[in-house]
């Protein structure tokens, strides 16, 4: 099973355009900043992809206001 889930997610941003736009501008801020919003052993992912969708099922990554 793919973690975390594509409808937990889609209930906290609502588009799947929007979620692949936050995530993959966070990823890439993650690749090139290396800053990381929970601790390393915490993700399940070990790539920076999967740890941006985990930011979104936590709560810790929300859409700008405006682009909802």
């Amino acid at each position: 099973m793919i973690y975390p889930s594509i409808d937990i997610l889609l209930n906290q941003v609502g588009s799947k355009y929007l979620l692949v736009n936050l995530v993959s501008k966070r990823a890439k801020e993650m690749q090139e900043k290396g800053n990381l919003q929970m601790k390393e052993k915490d993700y399940v992912s070990a790539k920076e992809i999967g740890r941006a969708l985990e930011e979104v099922s936590n709560n810790l990554i929300k859409l700008p206001e405006g682009e909802e």
